[in-house]
């Protein structure tokens, strides 16, 4: 499948992003930004904002503190979740005014880890997404399909059915603050990888349902990240694929110098 569509010729900026998920405590998050920034090309400063988007994606309770950090920076900072809801009765939830408030501008939605343990659905993630966009963040949206579907051949199948559900609500002008995120349960956390051409056929499966979603120039501009345990050692090839704009990156985004790889590789 090709990459760009008819009469199409789309530059799409890289993003890695780095999901910290529950790990560092407000200190300790604030120290790993230090790193990152001192590992990155020209120091993490502006000028380096014309390479990839980098996002980094602590827990709630870190993100104050490493949003200060990061500001004058080329990193950015995104929340792990989202509610739907502007406020209410939501015991233990975040809305996305509350993450726009400290200065987060991106939030993971749907997130294997999230429908696993805690009953994310794809009409959760729909109105999550929806949510996080009215609030005018970018909501990087995750689907991917666990070991049992791709051995059943239904990864093409769950993979359409979550795009689909997923971004129901979403217009096709809203798309832009939209990224999506493949990742196959299977290699999430466990060290496998799917291959180069694994990962590059589902994600230019993905762009084609995009297309017929919103339309080729909306599916050509639209960056689709590998989320399946990318590493500094396999980046390299999957960064070449070109259907994959990028990673959401697990364990490698916990060290400063294999992230800061990945972002190099990026350029």
């Amino acid at each position: 499948m090709a990459h760009n569509f008819k009469g199409e010729n789309v530059v799409r900026r890289k993003v890695i992003a780095g999901n910290w998920k529950m790990n560092k405590v407000a200190a300790e998050g604030v120290s790993l930004v230090t790193e990152i920034k001192a590992a990155l090309p020209c120091a993490g400063t502006p000028a380096c904002c014309a390479g990839p988007e980098v996002v980094v994606c602590p827990p709630f309770t870190t993100l104050s503190a490493v949003v200060a950090e990061g500001k004058g920076t080329c990193i950015q900072v995104g929340a792990q979740n989202v509610h739907w809801a502007a406020s209410g009765a939501f015991t233990g939830e975040v809305s996305a005014a509350m993450l726009g408030d400290v200065g987060v501008s991106h939030v993971i939605v749907g997130h294997s880890e999230r429908r696993q343990y805690f009953g994310e659905t794809d009409a959760t993630v729909c109105q999550r997404t929806k949510a996080a966009l009215g609030a005018g963040l970018t909501a990087i949206v995750c689907v991917g399909e666990t070991l049992a579907e791709r051995e059943a051949e239904q990864t093409f199948a769950v993979c359409e059915r979550q795009v689909r559900e997923g971004l129901s609500t979403v217009s096709a002008e809203a798309m832009a603050k939209v990224v999506v995120a493949y990742e196959p349960v299977w290699a999430i956390g466990t060290g496998k990888v799917a291959t180069d051409a694994q990962a590059q056929e589902v994600h230019a499966f993905i762009r084609t349902v995009l297309a017929s979603m919103f339309g080729g120039a909306v599916a050509a501009a639209t960056r689709i990240l590998y989320g399946g345990s990318m590493n500094a050692s396999n980046a390299k090839g999957l960064l070449a694929q070109p259907d994959i704009d990028g990673g959401l990156i697990g364990g490698a985004s916990l060290k400063a110098n294999d992230f800061a790889t990945i972002v190099k590789e990026a350029l």
